[in-house]
């Protein structure tokens, strides 16, 4: 999935619970917390100053030798095993 699909996939969840979100507003944070290639977002500025940034259920990030690490939550881990209730 590209970014369009993300902010796609993220419209129709948020319409979902009736938000009066557009694709702009969607595309803007999707920007403001994973970045682009000529600003870092939220995520990656939090891991870099040492921090980590957890996702309740989804998972952390976290830095590890130099490299960015997602360690998945157990509720992305049930649902990629098709566990989950």
């Amino acid at each position: 999935m590209d970014r369009s699909g993300l902010i796609e996939a993220t419209l129709r969840k948020a319409a979902d619970g009736g938000s009066g979100l557009g694709q702009e507003d969607v595309g803007r944070v999707i920007d403001a917390l994973f970045g682009t290639v000529e600003h870092a977002g939220s995520i990656a500025e939090a891991v870099k100053a040492g921090e980590t940034v957890t996702l309740l259920g989804f998972g952390d990030f976290h830095a590890e030798g130099g490299s960015a690490v997602l360690r998945p939550g157990k509720a992305l881990t049930e649902f990629l095993q098709d566990a989950t209730r």
